[in-house]
């Protein structure tokens, strides 16, 4: 594998970031509420299956230790629909953690309340305790004024490490920082340093990778880099709709109609730009997406009716993977095919092979391409791997997300 070079010169955090960060804060002593983002995969026995995201707050809670705050730790698991749940709990997460930081985690049977406040009354600097899931209350997801003042009232500080959620709207994101002076955790500032700093300032050449099956999912993200990027590379079922807009027969592939003018537009507003735009000249088709159905590789100018392009072919891996050769800066976001499926996996795998082995800074977004770089066994050749797809998404659309911008901002030194 090439030697992989994470040195390149980022935009300045300031430039990107204009809010309070952890480490502005005089948290000694004081009560910190952090509002992490631990909602895990578990299993059918609540086992955790990938404790990635824990795992990435923890320079933030370690910090906030090492300094002698009162740590009160909050998160959402899963979609419990404003009732309790034990499926959803968070206990689990408060075990795994514990071994993580390796000391005590308190866990709290709700995340506002008399009981929970009690607890909170007799922590001592260093101590760390967990919430039960913000999701057992309505009131989260509604951005409810009077539970983000509870959740505000047990604290001092709030301090958000939850990119994964930083674009919903909720109470523990952004009602609360109406009443605590609010700061940004380390993972909160290095996504938005990879993310939106590189797509500001980027290493040239600059490639952008899309997948994913649809290309209204990624409407946004093509305009906001249809004036950044040098090359663009779509595969995915998104593709197909590109390729049926310019005159080809895709059979049954996935096309939305109503993208093909959309799609055709910017295409050709790349190629007025002199970016280079790659799409797949053969696909792996199938007739339908069942295991064991009959595959075949065709030219994706030839896809029969009655089949459907499931994944891209070999020749369009190689095409795509030479397109990388050059590449200083490469953001991929939405996997080449239903890699879930094994005969459907070989384009998403090798995208993920050439980018792991690109010399440049690579980024991937959350979600499922964040589960493709890790089946394919890739996961630590890449320079940065986001924590959040949707969040990873507006940002790439270079939107505003809700929970930074609710934090404190800075004053001008």
């Amino acid at each position: 594998m090439a030697r992989k070079n994470n040195n390149h010169s980022h935009v300045p955090i300031k430039d990107v970031l204009n809010k309070l960060t952890i480490e502005e804060l005089n948290i000694k002593g004081k009560r910190v509420f952090i509002r992490a983002d631990f909602n895990v995969p578990l299993d059918d026995n609540l086992t955790i299956t990938d404790d990635g995201r824990i795992r990435s707050t923890l320079p933030s809670i370690d910090y906030a230790i090492d300094e002698g705050a009162k740590v009160i730790l909050a998160s959402h698991l899963g979609r419990p629909k404003g009732k309790v749940d034990p499926r959803f709990s968070l206990a689990p997460v408060a075990k795994r953690l514990q071994r993580l930081l390796g000391k005590e985690v308190i866990f709290a049977p709700d995340c506002i309340g008399p009981h929970v406040e009690s607890i909170v009354a007799k922590m001592k600097e260093g101590d760390v305790l967990l919430l039960e899931n913000l999701r057992f209350h309505p009131g989260e997801e509604r951005n409810d004024e009077e539970f983000a003042k509870a959740l505000a009232s047990l604290a001092d500080y709030y301090v958000n490490d939850a990119f994964g959620a930083a674009h919903r709207v909720h109470a523990s994101v952004v009602g609360i920082t109406k009443f605590l002076p609010s700061a940004a955790g380390f993972l909160m500032r290095k996504e938005i340093e990879y993310l939106k700093g590189t797509v500001h300032n980027p290493v040239r050449p600059f490639v952008a990778i899309l997948g994913g099956a649809k290309v209204s999912g990624k409407i946004g993200v093509l305009e906001n880099l249809v004036d950044k990027v040098d090359k663009v590379i779509v595969g995915g079922g998104m593709a197909y709709t590109f390729i049926k807009a310019m005159g080809y027969e895709v059979g049954d592939s996935l096309v939305e109609a109503e993208m093909l003018e959309f799609a055709e537009m910017i295409r050709k507003k790349l190629v007025k730009n002199n970016v280079k735009f790659y799409l797949p000249v053969d696909s792996v088709i199938a007739q339908s997406m069942e295991a064991g159905s009959e595959t075949k590789l065709v030219t994706t100018q030839e896809i029969p009716k009655g089949w459907r392009a499931l994944d891209i072919g070999p020749a369009s891996v190689k095409l795509f993977s030479e397109a990388l050769q050059d590449a200083k800066t490469i953001i991929w976001n939405g996997p080449m095919g239903v890699f879930e499926m094994d005969a459907f996996s070989r384009g998403t795998f090798g995208i993920a092979h050439s980018v792991a082995d690109a010399y440049a800074l690579t980024i991937v977004g959350g979600g499922d391409t964040d589960l493709a770089v890790h089946k394919a066994g890739v996961s630590d050749a890449i320079s940065f791997i986001s924590t959040g797809g949707g969040a990873s998404l507006q940002l790439l659309e270079g939107n505003e997300l809700p929970g930074i911008a609710a934090l404190t901002d800075r004053k001008e030194e």
